[in-house]
């Protein structure tokens, strides 16, 4: 499988790089006017911060209604663009192929896809509630890529000697960075943009191309759901990490678990070009890489948009219920007490990321072999932020820790903190309610 991943690796760099396009420049150079009735309506700070996060000065005002366009377009990046990845998942892995023949719904449905509610219409949704839809044909399921309604997967499905014919097939950000509500059957319904989609098992669908040998297959089949490794076409090892939230990023700039990259859109140019196969260029001088596909540079431009959508999304609140107020508010206090985590979950964000990052032995996944932080630009992890972590278990970049308890469990034994299990108890509670 690395040779074949290889093909899209070249060490001849491009223009494709960090070119501030004429958008953003506008953006950056708006006159400072403007900022003081955005500060009137409370935000400033947001637009300063967001002009900082794409590049320019944080000094610089924005346009509300420009800001509010570019996300828009980033949503619509986030959720649809495949960057021309249709190369690598049609072309080389034959995804199309596999689709056409073998992936009815309920299939796709049993390796974590989901599907967009929404996107439905009216006569189908009926359809599928009157049972008269037939889930269990492949041909179903070129049906819904044709309406867009598989998140994540973008497919062209032509009509070729009268019969629906899959032609082409990429993947987008949407496929493990959303998930749906349920609300109309499991695994279907509206999109949650951000949402780490746990049940997704990428591994599983990748070891489906027949381009595969039977090594290849397995090393893929072992990631499990909810798990990948971005690391693994570019080093051969094979050691998966839990897909990470896309939320609740504003205000933070090491958004990877080893902070490589100062700002979000580091990480989605090497995850477009490097991992999605998208037709771009990605340079990172600290690992000795240098990915290009293609000679059309189809990332860049769309890079200040996505971020500013995913800055945008915001971390999910605790269901009401869901936690013991009583309890969580005690949790507080052996939070930044007896627990000591305020030590580097501090701050709004509950992260240290801005300030440090932390050495490998200051993970509590870590001895691992191979080390994850080992094949990152920094050999070092960040401080995980805490706000919507009751969404998103299992937990450590190795996903380890089943539940909260195992991550106070594990805190409190690996660092000798001598929790009561009152303590222990109602810190879960807190941890809970963020």
């Amino acid at each position: 499988m690395r040779q074949i991943l290889s093909r899209r690796l070249s060490v001849r760099n491009s223009g494709g790089g960090e070119r501030m396009p004429a958008r953003r420049r506008r953006i950056a150079d708006r006159a400072a006017d403007v900022v003081r009735p955005l500060a009137a309506a409370g935000v400033g700070a947001a637009v300063a911060a967001f002009v900082a996060a794409c590049g320019g000065s944080s000094e610089a005002p924005v346009d509300a209604a420009e800001q509010a366009a570019l996300i828009a377009e980033g949503k619509d990046t986030f959720r649809f663009d495949t960057f021309g990845d249709e190369r690598f998942w049609t072309d080389t892995l034959k995804m199309h192929e596999v689709i056409a023949s073998a992936v009815d719904p309920l299939t796709a449905l049993s390796v974590g896809l989901k599907v967009d509610s929404e996107a439905l219409p009216a006569s189908l949704v009926e359809a599928i509630q009157a049972g008269a839809v037939d889930l269990t044909k492949p041909a179903t399921t070129l049906a819904l890529l044709r309406l867009d309604a598989v998140v994540g997967v973008k497919g062209t499905v032509e009509t070729v000697n009268g019969v629906d014919t899959l032609t082409r097939v990429g993947i987008t950000c949407a496929l493990c960075h959303s998930t749906v509500d349920d609300s109309f059957a499991r695994g279907i319904g509206k999109r949650l943009d951000g949402w780490p989609n746990r049940d997704l098992d990428p591994g599983a669908i990748i070891a489906l191309s027949p381009a595969l040998d039977a090594d290849g297959k397995a090393s893929y089949a072992s990631w499990g759901p909810g798990k990948f490794d971005p690391r693994h076409n570019i080093d051969g090892k094979n050691k998966p990490v839990v897909i990470p939230p896309a939320y609740g990023l504003d205000g933070i700039h090491s958004v990877t678990f080893t902070g490589d990259g100062t700002e979000l859109a580091y990480w989605n140019r090497y995850v477009a070009v490097a991992e999605m196969g998208g037709q771009g260029t990605v340079t990172e001088p600290r690992l000795n890489l240098v990915v290009q596909n293609g000679i059309e540079d189809l990332v860049t431009a769309k890079l200040p948009g996505l971020q500013a959508y995913q800055l945008s999304l915001k971390a999910p609140a605790p269901p009401a219920g869901s936690y013991d107020v009583g309890a969580a508010l005690r949790g507080k206090a052996v939070f930044e007490g007896a627990g000591t985590c305020s030590t580097c979950h501090s701050g709004p964000q509950f992260t240290d990321a801005n300030i440090r990052l932390h050495p490998a032995s200051d993970s509590m996944a870590e001895p691992e072999s191979p080390s994850y932080a080992s094949r990152s630009a920094t050999k070092q992890y960040r401080t995980s932020p805490l706000k919507g972590i009751w969404q998103h278990p299992p937990y450590f970049h190795d996903g380890s820790a089943a539940t909260l308890a195992d991550v106070v469990r594990t805190y409190d034994t690996r660092r000798s903190l001598g929790l009561t299990a009152q303590q222990a108890a109602d810190l879960v509670e807190y941890l809970k309610s963020l």
